[in-house]
């Protein structure tokens, strides 16, 4: 097999944009973006979306090629960055994956799991719970019902805790035993790199990072955005804290706050998740691109 897939993966902040741009360099090769967030042309400060400058440095796939008013499921993903993937092995030995999201980088390395199908009475149930009860209610019935879930997924994505709670009532059985399957068969090598630090450097990297969010024009982006607050797209960390905000319910100091908060959690979870994977080789942040790179090189041997 001498096609190689190179995946990047760790908390947000941390740099793999700057490394995948050095290493597509490096390698005279393309990036597909796994990053959900970045899948939405409306939505480009607030999901850190690569610059101007970064695209015309290396070329991507999958950055803001949909609008939020479009339905673009994670299988849908799958099936996309298969085919380009496909297409772009046919010209070089190497390709590169890259995002935060252990879902979306996990449906295309290894395949997604089946689930069985759900009632329309149940979802129509837990919609009516969240809008009257919040998503802390719906948290507290999947630590219940799936303590494992509970641990690794983005507890604040509404339609993620939704879904397993779908499984878990309509099946009596955990939402986490559907995700045991066997992993499916792909035609090329998976190289997988983290790239991490202390925790204290994430956190401050976060922090600044919204900062520089908030200079880009952020509240502006999320005012645009005011009537569709209500799709699946923006229920999302940095724009669902502003909308609080727009609604005079939250000073945007503390909307600001809430932003690094919630996204200092997302990093925690997606550190949890990607940790578990034995498969991934881990830099730290500051580590010269020349490590990796062999490490690469050996590996597609």
């Amino acid at each position: 097999m001498n096609k190689n897939l190179i995946v990047i993966v760790g908390p947000t902040a941390i740099g793999k944009t700057s490394l995948s741009i050095a290493l597509a360099k490096y390698f005279d090769c393309e990036i597909v973006s796994a990053d959900s967030r970045q899948f939405y042309r409306e939505m480009s400060i607030g999901t850190a979306a690569p610059t101007i400058k970064e695209l015309k440095e290396a070329k991507h796939h999958f950055i803001q090629h949909k609008s939020i008013k479009e339905e673009y499921s994670v299988g849908d993903f799958e099936r996309d960055a298969l085919t380009k993937l496909t297409e772009l092995f046919k010209h070089n030995d190497y390709a590169i994956l890259i995002g935060g999201s252990g879902l979306y980088i996990n449906a295309v390395t290894n395949g997604l799991d089946h689930f069985p199908e759900t009632g329309i009475e149940i979802r129509k149930k837990l919609q009516e719970e969240y809008t009257n009860k919040g998503i802390e209610n719906l948290q507290q019935q999947l630590k219940i019902l799936d303590p494992e879930y509970y641990n690794k997924v983005d507890l604040y994505n509404t339609h993620r805790v939704m879904r397993a709670l779908e499984v878990c009532i309509s099946t009596g059985l955990p939402y986490s035993s559907f995700l045991k399957k066997p992993k499916k068969k792909r035609p090329f090598q998976v190289i997988k790199i983290g790239i991490t630090a202390d925790r204290e450097v994430i956190y401050e990297r976060i922090n600044k990072r919204v900062d520089l969010m908030i200079e880009g024009g952020l509240v502006n982006e999320v005012k645009n955005l005011y009537n569709y607050k209500t799709l699946n797209a923006l229920n999302t960390v940095g724009y669902k804290e502003i909308f609080k905000y727009l609604d005079n319910e939250w000073s945007i100091d503390f909307a600001i706050s809430e932003i690094k908060k919630n996204t200092r959690r997302f990093a925690k979870r997606q550190l949890t998740w990607f940790k578990k994977d034995i498969e991934i080789e881990w830099f730290g942040y500051k580590k010269n691109n020349t490590s990796i790179i062999t490490y690469i090189k050996k590996k597609s041997l």
